[in-house]
C-alpha cells in the first residue's frame, strides 16, 4: 500500500527518538532518547505533521518497525512525535554503519588513521560501500513516499551522505537541507578514501539545497574537497560573479550547474534543561557521593567522555600524571574524577582503547596514591546524573579532544556549574570558535602543555573563575536546539 504524502518537514537520521525492547513474551518497551535534535524537533511540535524517518537499530527496533510496516510507530511511545523506523536488512545496516560510517567516515573527518597500516580499501571495503549506498536508497526512498510537494527535509550526518542527491532524484522539488555533527577533513586527508569514494560523498551532500555544519571552519573544509576533489567552484562573500580565489567567508558550492548554500550553526546547550534537571534528588544523590569520594578540602578535575577514539582520554589521563610528577604540591589535594563511558564496543578498537584508560588510571592510582587518597575516580558506568552531578562540583573540567564537531560537554559544564569551573579546551574542538576566549587552550597532543594548563586551571583565583565561567556559560547557550533547529528550518 502506497505512503500517503502528509509530511509537511522531515528530519533524517539513524537514531531515532525512541528505542524499544523485546520481551520474552513479544512485548515491546519503548524508551524515548534524548539530544539536541529530540529537544530541536520540539520546536515545531506534532501537530506540524512533521516525521522523523530513522533506522531499526536492534532486534526491539525491528520488531517495532515489522509490526509498524509502511506506517508510523505508536505516538504513545513518541511523545506524539510521527517517527517512521527502516527495518533495513541487519547484514545491510552493520557494513553500513560499522563498516563504513562509523569505521570510515568517521575515522576520516576526525584524522584517527594510523596511516602507514591503514586505512586498506580492499574487496570487502567495496561490498560495504555497496551497502551504505543501499542503506542510504532506503531513507530516500522513504523521504520520498513522506514528503508533500515542497516539503523541507533535514538529513542529519555522516550516515546518511548519499541521501540529499538520492532524494533530489526521486523528488527534484523538495528543499532538502544536509546537517554534519562531525569535524570535516581537510582535503589531503580526506583523499584517504578511494577516488569514487570521496566524491560519492561530496556529490551525495551537493545534491541538497544546503549543507551545514557545526563550525566555519568544518564549512570551509567541506568546499575546499569539493573544490579538490570534484573541480568545484567555491563561492566566497565578495566574490560577486565567484571566481572562487576570494578570501571571503565561504558561502557557496557550484557544481554540474547546481549551486549548495553553506552555512553554519553552532548547537548550544539546553540551559532551562540542564538547570532544572541537574538540581533533581538523584543528582543531589551522587553530588553527596561525589564529594566523600574526593574528600573534604581537595580541588576537582572532572571530565565526561563516551570512550571514542577522538575524545583523547588517554593523554588526558597521561597529562594528569605529569601534573602529580611535577608539580608534588598537588598530591593529595586534587582528584581526576574521570567518567569515561564505553562506546561501540561492537569494534575491537574500541574495546582495547577502553581497556587502555583503565590500565592506566591504575597505573596513576598505584603509583601515587595513598591510604586516604585515590588520586584517579574512574567511572565507566553511564550516569546522566552523576555527570550532572560533577558538572556541579567541578573546579576544572578537561575536554580535549583530537578532534570534535562541537562538543557539547565544553558547553553545559559552565552552564551547571555551581562555583565557576575553569575549562581547560582543546583547540581543535568545535566548540573553541566560541569558547576560546575565556578557556585555556590546549594543544591535544601536547602532554606536557596540558599539564601546565591543569596547573594554570587549579591555581586560578575564585573570581577569575566565576567571571570565565559566566562569560562561557552565555556564549555555550546562544544557539539552544530548538533554536538551532529552526534557524536551520528558516534557512531552507
Amino acid at each position: 500500500m502506497a505512503v500517503p504524502r502528509t509530511a509537511p518537514i522531515l528530519v533524517a537520521s539513524n537514531r531515532g527518538p525512541v528505542s524499544y525492547t523485546l520481551g520474552e513474551d513479544g512485548s515491546l518497551t519503548a524508551r524515548r532518547g534524548g539530544g539536541g535534535l529530540v529537544s530541536g524537533l520540539s520546536a515545531i511540535g506534532p501537530e506540524s505533521g512533521g516525521v522523523w524517518v530513522c533506522a531499526a537499530l536492534g532486534e526491539g527496533d525491528r520488531e517495532a518497525a515489522r509490526r509498524a510496516g509502511d506506517s508510523h510507530l505508536n505516538p504513545g511511545d513518541t511523545g506524539g512525535q510521527q517517527v517512521r523506523m527502516l527495518d533495513i536488512a541487519p547484514d545491510v545496516f552493520a557494513a553500513a554503519y560499522n563498516g563504513v560510517a562509523n569505521s570510515v567516515l568517521w575515522f576520516v573527518h576526525h584524522l584517527l588513521y594510523q596511516t602507514p597500516v591503514e586505512p586498506v580499501f580492499d574487496a570487502e571495503f567495496a561490498e560495504q560501500w555497496a551497502a551504505y549506498e543501499s542503506y542510504n536508497a532506503a531513507f530516500a526512498d522513504a523521504l520520498a513516499q513522506e514528503a508533500v510537494d515542497e516539503a523541507v527535509v533535514l538529513v542529519q550526518d555522516y550516515h546518511l551522505a548519499l541521501v540529499p542527491a538520492m532524494l533530489r532524484e526521486r523528488r527534484p522539488e523538495l528543499r532538502i537541507g544536509h546537517f554534519s555533527h562531525t569535524p570535516w577533513a581537510p582535503p589531503d586527508y580526506y583523499r584517504l578514501l578511494p577516488d569514487d569514494v570521496a566524491a560519492g560523498v561530496l556529490r551525495g551532500i551537493l545534491g541538497g539545497d544546503r549543507a551545514a555544519f557545526l563550525t566555519e571552519r568544518w564549512a570551509t573544509a567541506f568546499a575546499d574537497c569539493c573544490a579538490a576533489v570534484l573541480g568545484a567552484e567555491i563561492v566566497r562573500d565578495g566574490d560577486g560573479g565567484g571566481s572562487g580565489s576570494g578570501s571571503g567567508v565561504v558561502t557557496a558550492v557550484r557544481f554540474e550547474g547546481r549551486e549548495t548554500r553553506l552555512g553554519v550553526h553552532g548547537l548550544g546547550a539546553d540551559a532551562d534543561f540542564l538547570r532544572e534537571r541537574s538540581r533533581q534528588p538523584d543528582v543531589d544523590e551522587r553530588l553527596s557521593t561525589l564529594r566523600a569520594q574526593i574528600g573534604p578540602g581537595r580541588k576537582s578535575i572532572v571530565r565526561v567522555d563516551r570512550t571514542e577514539l577522538s575524545k583523547n582520554i588517554v593523554r588526558g589521563l597521561l597529562a594528569y600524571r605529569r601534573l602529580l610528577e611535577t608539580r608534588p604540591e598537588w598530591r593529595e589535594r586534587v582528584v581526576h574524577v574521570a567518567f569515561a563511558y564505553p562506546s561501540r564496543q561492537d569494534l575491537a578498537v574500541y574495546r582495547d582503547y577502553t581497556e587502555r584508560v583503565r590500565r592506566i588510571a591504575d597505573e596513576i592510582n598505584e603509583e601515587y596514591g595513598t591510604e586516604g587518597w585515590t588520586p584517579v575516580a574512574l567511572h565507566v558506568k553511564d550516569d546522566f546524573a552523576r555527570s550532572l552531578a560533577a558538572y556541579r562540583l567541578a573546579d576544572v573540567a578537561l575536554v580535549n579532544p583530537i578532534r570534535d564537531g562541537m562538543n557539547l560537554v565544553a558547553k553545559e559544564v559552565p552552564v551547571v556549574s555551581e562555583r565557576g569551573c575553569a575549562l581547560v579546551l582543546s583547540r581543535e574542538a568545535g566548540a573553541y570558535a566560541e569558547l576560546g576566549e575565556d578557556a585555556l587552550v590546549v594543544n591535544p597532543y601536547d602532554v606536557e602543555g596540558t599539564a601546565r594548563a591543569l596547573h594554570e586551571a587549579l591555581r586560578m583565583s575564585d573570581d577569575e573563575r566565576a567571571d570565565r565561567t559566566k562569560r562561557l556559560a552565555a556564549a555555550a547557550t546562544a544557539l539552544p536546539p530548538q533554536a538551532w533547529f529552526l534557524a536551520q528550518l528558516r534557512a531552507l
